[in-house]
């Protein structure tokens, strides 16, 4: 499947396509202002999507609003450490709003939330590693064989190493020479936030706690560069990413319904966040 396309909107960065169905706003440029909403509205309207979405702070929602979006999830203090930020959605297809397993979801948080206060396993004897350009191409094959389908081309190094050369820091767990389980973490050195995504493991090397280390050993890199709040978007039917960030000390920001396009399907996703940089650390006032 072709992944959606990246472009610039104005000055903003958008994602969009038929893989996911809709218009991902990604970085919000605040010189695009008022007009890009409306600008997000026309590119899904002319390309018949059925989802925009876009991730704003909150100085600037009432520009979405005003068009009808509606805040799905929202993370405090995501903007700079001064303000939230908000994922912010509208339905032209509103058969899309109703998500399709609710059952599910709301099992998969109460679960969450009951394992909250188990600790995460964050010991192992293999080594953890800052990945770099030259392991892109086994990243990809990793990420390749892992997801059948996925919301970004990670199957293709010449993405990842875009990625690690403008805002991405890969991390790997290597066993025996081979990389057998990945994540990223996405920087934004102007909003001062991070979303730790693209976790993947090897089917043989599950239940290990891989992706409670890698997550440890991210929000300590993204520490170390006066990063303030992580935050990630979990499939919202995935069990095991959820209980991750929960016992991490994540707290639930709300779900975006069929939002994303993994493994071959729209799935819902959750928004969970945590202040990982004290304030009075990053010389903020309380």
């Amino acid at each position: 499947m072709q992944p959606d396309e990246i472009i610039r909107l104005g000055h903003s960065l958008v994602q969009h396509g038929p893989t996911n169905d809709r218009v991902y706003l990604m970085k919000l440029a605040p010189e695009d202002l008022p007009g890009i909403a409306n600008d997000v509205y026309e590119l899904g309207r002319r390309h018949g999507y059925s989802k925009l979405f876009a991730k704003v702070p909150a100085d600037a929602m009432s520009h979405f609003t005003d068009l009808g979006f509606v805040d799905e999830a929202r993370v405090p203090f995501m903007h700079k450490g001064e303000r939230a930020g908000y994922f912010m959605s509208k339905y032209l297809d509103q058969g899309r709003a109703v998500p399709r397993n609710i059952e599910r979801i709301s099992a998969v948080l109460d679960q969450a939330e009951r394992k909250r206060h188990e600790p995460l396993a964050l010991t192992g004897g293999e080594e953890i590693l800052r990945l770099r350009l030259g392991d892109a191409d086994e990243l990809a094959e990793l990420y390749g064989a892992v997801f059948e389908t996925y919301p970004f081309p990670l199957d293709d190094p010449s993405y990842i190493r875009q990625a690690m050369i403008a805002d991405a820091a890969f991390f790997g767990i290597v066993s025996e020479g081979r990389i057998v389980a990945a994540a990223s973490v996405e920087l934004d050195m102007e909003w001062r936030c991070a979303e730790m995504t693209d976790f993947a493991t090897r089917p043989e090397f599950r239940a290990k706690g891989a992706a409670g280390r890698l997550l440890a050993t991210m929000e300590e890199a993204s520490r170390d560069i006066n990063i303030e709040v992580a935050y990630t978007i979990a499939r919202a039917e995935s069990f095991g990413m959820n209980i991750v960030f929960a016992r991490a000390g994540y707290t639930f920001g709300g779900t975006l319904h069929n939002n994303t396009q993994i493994a071959g399907k729209l799935e819902s996703m959750n928004v969970w966040h945590k202040q990982i940089l004290s304030r009075q650390r990053a010389g903020l006032s309380a």
